[in-house]
C-alpha cells in the first residue's frame, strides 16, 4: 500500500465527493440528447481514450515505477495517480471537462528516506468548444495543492494557473499538445517551487481491434530550478469488455531524457487501467 491511515482517508473522501459528479456528468449528457444514439465500437472508445478532453466519462488508475533517484541516484519512487474525467455538456455542442488527480507515493532509499504518503491534489479543467471539425482545443483553470505533505513526495507550495490543449483527430490517429502554466500562490519553496512550465507533445494510433499505440514525452520546468524534468514514454493499451463495461489495460517502458537535481532518472515503466462510464 502507498498511503497511510490519513492518507486513505483524503483518498476516500475525495473519491465520495467525484462520485455525484459523475453521475451528475453522465445524467446531463444523456438528458441533452435524447435521440437514440448508434453503439459505439471499441475502437472508437479506445480512440477517445487517446483524447484528453473527449466527451466521455472515464476513470484511470495509473501507476508508476522511476528509479536513479535522490542526489545519489540511489533511490527508487512508485507513484499511483487516480484521475477521473468528468466531462459536462454545455449549449451548442461545447463541453466543460474536469479532471482531478490524486497521487500517492511511495519511496526507497531516497536520500536516505524510505516511505509513501498522497503527494499531490490537481485540479486540470478544459472548456472546449465544439469546433465542427478534426481539430479541437481547450483551455482552462488549474490548481495543485501539497495536501499536508512533508516534502518528501515533492512541493509544499500551492500552484494555481492555466491548462491548455490542441489536438488533431485523424482517422486511427490522434496527435497534439497539452500544457499548464502554474504560479505559486505560497508556501514553503524548500522543496520546490509551483513556478512551473508543462508541455506534453503526444501521438496515438488506435486499430480496428481496439489496440493502442502511443508516445509522449511530459516535460516539466521549473523557473526557479532552471532544470527540466523529461520523462519519455512509449506504451501499447488494448479495450476489452466485461459485462458490457469498458476496461482499458496499458502498459511501456519510459526514459528521463533529462532530470532535475535530485529527481528520477534512467529507465522506468508505467502501467494503466481505464473504466469507461458509457453514457
Amino acid at each position: 500500500m502507498y498511503m497511510s491511515k490519513v492518507s486513505r482517508w483524503v483518498f476516500l473522501l475525495l473519491l465520495s465527493s467525484y462520485l455525484p459528479a459523475l453521475v451528475f456528468a453522465q445524467s446531463t449528457a444523456a438528458s441533452s440528447n435524447p435521440a437514440t444514439q448508434p453503439a459505439e465500437t471499441p475502437q472508437d472508445i479506445a480512440k477517445k481514450l487517446a483524447n484528453p478532453i473527449a466527451n466521455m466519462i472515464s476513470v484511470p488508475l495509473q501507476y508508476q515505477f522511476s528509479r536513479g533517484t535522490g542526489f545519489n541516484q540511489a533511490g527508487s519512487m512508485q507513484t499511483l495517480l487516480f484521475q477521473p474525467v468528468m466531462p459536462f455538456n454545455l449549449s451548442g455542442g461545447d463541453t466543460f471537462i474536469v479532471r482531478p488527480i490524486v497521487a500517492g507515493a511511495r519511496e526507497v532509499n531516497v536520500n536516505g528516506y524510505s516511505g509513501y504518503g498522497v503527494a499531490s491534489v490537481t485540479i486540470e479543467s478544459f472548456y472546449a468548444p465544439n469546433t465542427n471539425s478534426s481539430w479541437i482545443w481547450g483551455v482552462g483553470p488549474y490548481a495543485q495543492s501539497p495536501s499536508g505533505n512533508s516534502g518528501k513526495f515533492g512541493s509544499q507550495q500551492t500552484g494555481a494557473g492555466v491548462t491548455g490543449v490542441v489536438l488533431n483527430r485523424s482517422g486511427p490517429w490522434t496527435y497534439g499538445l497539452l500544457g499548464y502554466q502554474s504560479w505559486s500562490m505560497g508556501g514553503n519553496p524548500a522543496f520546490g517551487t509551483q513556478n512551473n512550465l508543462y508541455g506534453q507533445p503526444f501521438v496515438a494510433y488506435t486499430n480496428k481491434d481496439a489496440w493502442t499505440y502511443t508516445a509522449n514525452m511530459q516535460a516539466l520546468y521549473n523557473y526557479d530550478a532552471r532544470r527540466t524534468s523529461n520523462p519519455l514514454y512509449v506504451g501499447v493499451s488494448k479495450l476489452v469488455e466485461f459485462d458490457g463495461v469498458p476496461v482499458s489495460f496499458g502498459a511501456g517502458p519510459m526514459y528521463y531524457v533529462s532530470n532535475t537535481p535530485g529527481g528520477p532518472s534512467g529507465w522506468g515503466a508505467r502501467a494503466t487501467a481505464t473504466v469507461v462510464i458509457l453514457k
